[in-house]
């Protein structure tokens, strides 16, 4: 039989750490009501997590590819420079975006289930650690495009919060969101796979 390695682990792990996670969340959403500000809290911290993994990530690349990335519509070369500007960048953009979101859930009203909200970024921490150990596995086997590890969270975070947003306000109640949050992991785990590939 043959022996999948630490890397293969890695990833079956943070795939059904992932599913788990939006499990826990779906269950939460169930036996105890949530609104919509709570879940939209436990979602923009998900996304600051997935945010620090990707400085992380693009810190940690040791060979990657800078073909069609610009920086100030000019062309970069792939040095450690670049890796710390990309990351600096991305710090700044990512975290200016999420600091607006923030500024947005604070002035909300409803009730925030703190509880759960540890909860659900107690499990999404774990999936995007072992997310990010696969990552770095892969990123020393391959040379990757930095420009693409960069923008891939937006990708993944900006249907999300917009879906959240939108659902929530055309259609308040526990199924609506039970429906979304369903549909929200199919599509995380699709991009999930999309990532790993």
């Amino acid at each position: 039989m043959n022996n999948p390695g630490p890397v293969h682990f890695y990833k079956d792990v943070s795939f059904w750490v992932l599913l788990f996670s939006n499990g826990v969340t779906i269950v939460c959403a169930l036996v105890e009501p949530w609104s919509l500000r709570t879940l939209m809290t436990v979602y923009w911290v998900q996304s600051v997590i997935l945010g620090g993994f990707n400085v992380a990530r693009i810190l940690s690349l040791q060979k990657f590819s800078t073909e069609g990335f610009t920086m100030n519509h000019q062309s970069v070369p792939p040095t450690a420079k670049t890796r710390r500007q990309v990351a600096t960048f991305f710090s700044l953009h990512y975290g200016f975006f999420h600091f607006i979101y923030g500024t947005f859930l604070v002035t909300q009203s409803g009730h925030v289930e703190i509880p759960y909200v540890a909860l659900g970024s107690l499990v999404f921490l774990v999936n995007h650690f072992f997310s990010f150990r696969y990552n770095r596995g892969q990123d020393r086997k391959k040379i990757p495009n930095i420009g693409r590890v960069m923008f891939f969270p937006y990708v993944r975070i900006l249907p999300m919060h917009l879906v959240i947003i939108v659902f929530g306000v055309i259609s308040p109640g526990t199924l609506p969101l039970v429906v979304f949050l369903i549909l929200k992991t199919l599509a995380d785990l699709a991009m999930h796979v999309v990532e790993h590939r």
